[in-house]
């Protein structure tokens, strides 16, 4: 048996349903009445998604279609970070998505100090862009996760290499 048990808080995405939901989204831009002549380009890069199309009412559609199809296939719309609007050629929009992956250092010491200060058998430590977690009782980890689930982060937060 081992002596004591861990898990791993990331924020991490699954980038093949994000290319599914932009596939989808392509596919609903291409057969809509109001949105079929917009000759809106999504092109998804390494972090980033790039959207340029006719005008910032059009965008607001696209945003609104993108996130319905990620909240589908199980995407938190939280790694979604929407930049600003800027003028692109023949009085087109164009808009860069970034896309959240990772718990930055100011994020990582809040989930330290709030798994600290409200449970006393739990170890959290921060190595890179995740947390890990250790307790001697699953049943300390199982309260740390619902400790977490429970509070509003700026990141989408999973658990894994719970053992």
């Amino acid at each position: 048996m081992a002596s004591s048990y861990s898990f791993d808080v990331v924020s991490d995405f699954d980038r093949q349903e994000l290319v599914n939901s932009l596939d989808q989204t392509r596919r609903e831009l291409e057969t809509r009445y109001d949105l079929k002549g917009s000759k809106t380009t999504l092109d998804l890069g390494e972090d980033t998604i790039t959207i340029e199309t006719d005008g910032p009412l059009t965008l607001q559609s696209i945003h609104t279609i993108l996130q319905t199809k990620a909240a589908k296939r199980d995407l938190s719309l939280k790694i979604f970070e929407f930049g600003t609007t800027d003028s692109a050629s023949g009085g087109r929009v164009r808009q860069v998505v970034t896309l959240k992956k990772g718990i930055d250092k100011e994020i990582a010491k809040q989930i330290s100090k709030l798994i600290r200060d409200s449970l006393k058998k739990v170890q959290a430590s921060i190595q890179g862009d995740a947390v890990r977690v250790t307790a001697k009782s699953k049943d300390d980890l199982q309260q740390a996760i619902a400790l977490l689930k429970g509070e509003e982060w700026p990141v989408a937060l999973q658990f894994n290499n719970f053992r």
